[in-house]
């Protein structure tokens, strides 16, 4: 089976790339601690304008979408009280904001962040934000399918380029809960 680096020409060690990452995720990477060692996250360059991952795999193959992890950033609300979370589930599935993520953040409602929200309090752009660098304060939400990957191919902070990581990597993330069915089809 193909990994997501069979898909890209250049591909490096991102610790080699923190000049191309947006801060909060260079910041991360240079301190990266965990049970996977950070040689195992890779960089790759792509094309800003196509950044989302319909257009990058109409690009590259249509077998890349079984290789990548979208990072969506959710609201939970009870009362006054907004929790913003990150949910990383497989490209070709959705996040199920209603069930699993509304009840893992214990809110009476859930909804996708504003933009603004999730770009100005992450410090990513909108279409690049990735669980690698997010605030400590969030709750990084993993699908059981997306630690299961061998590597997936997810933002890299911007929406230039992209990273390349063992899903185990994002279930051991700081605050990270890896979840069942997450992603629902």
């Amino acid at each position: 089976m193909p990994v997501p680096m069979d898909a890209f020409d250049d591909v490096r060690p991102a610790a080699e790339s923190l000049d191309l990452l947006t801060e909060p995720v260079a910041a991360a990477i240079r301190g990266w601690r965990g049970p996977v060692p950070v040689e195992e996250l890779r960089y790759v360059d792509t094309d800003p304008a196509i950044a989302d991952t319909e257009s990058l795999v109409a690009h590259h193959g249509a077998w890349l979408l079984q290789q990548s992890a979208n990072c969506v950033v959710v609201a939970g609300k009870r009362g006054g009280t907004v929790t913003l979370a990150a949910c990383v589930v497989r490209s070709h599935t959705r996040v199920d904001v209603n069930g699993v993520v509304r009840r893992q953040l214990g809110a009476r409602k859930a909804s996708f962040a504003p933009t603004d929200t999730a770009v100005g309090d992450s410090g990513m752009e909108y279409g690049g934000i990735t669980p690698i660098g997010l605030p400590t304060s969030w709750p990084i939400l993993v699908d059981s399918a997306v630690a299961d990957m061998p590597y997936a191919l997810i933002g890299s902070g911007g929406r230039r380029g992209k990273l390349i990581v063992p899903g185990k990597a994002l279930a051991q993330l700081p605050g990270a809960t890896v979840l069942e069915g997450l992603g629902v089809a």
